[in-house]
């Protein structure tokens, strides 16, 4: 690859990356307020899976940071492995305990409309992140990518929920769709650890 091209794709990785971490954290704030108004689970767990994206996307950052972003690469795929795992941990705790203590969270506009704005922003920098990533043949910035696409699943599984509960009062939906996005975080967690998100 010509040098010009790499410092295009390589500028354009941290530009991603820095919109990614900057809508996590907006959207972290207020996902973790509107579920603790509510008494949310769902919107409470969205809101610490934006705080591992944050962490995963500075991990890209901190790899594109250095004059040498491949000799970063195996530290930045593991610390995104390692949010993977966690957000799994969190969001089976949650729903398991959630679906045994029959947890019932109130209505929440702002949570729904939050899901709402996160269905539509996070595939658009998830495609863009993973394009630019493989075209210059960087596993982390692909494995970060899928990291912004499961909070894609993670928006419509969310406002499924909110949406469910509100207008059905099927509290269990929630919960149960949420293990099943636990689940996929456990393979895209695998899938960095060994590095397999490239090319």
């Amino acid at each position: 690859m010509a040098d010009t091209r790499q410092a295009v794709l390589t500028r354009r990785v941290r530009l991603l990356v820095a919109a990614t971490i900057t809508y996590n954290l907006v959207e972290a704030v207020i996902a973790l307020a509107a579920g603790t108004v509510a008494s949310s689970t769902a919107l409470i767990g969205f809101g610490l899976d934006s705080v591992i994206e944050v962490a995963s996307a500075a991990a890209v950052a901190w790899q594109f940071s250095g004059s040498d972003p491949e000799a970063r690469e195996r530290t930045a795929l593991r610390v995104i492995a390692m949010s993977f795992f966690a957000l799994a941990a969190y969001v089976t705790f949650e729903s398991v305990t959630a679906l045994f203590g029959q947890d019932r969270a109130e209505h929440s506009t702002v949570g729904i409309v939050l899901a709402a704005v996160s269905l539509l922003v996070m595939p658009v920098l998830s495609h863009a992140q993973r394009r630019a990533g493989r075209e210059l043949g960087s596993a982390s910035a692909v494995a970060d990518s899928k990291q912004t696409l499961l909070c894609t699943y993670l928006s419509a599984v969310l406002l499924a929920g909110l949406g469910v509960n509100s207008l059905f009062g099927w509290w269990w939906a929630d919960p149960l769709a949420a293990l099943v996005i636990a689940a996929v975080a456990v393979r895209e967690g695998r899938e960095a650890w060994r590095g397999d998100h490239c090319c």
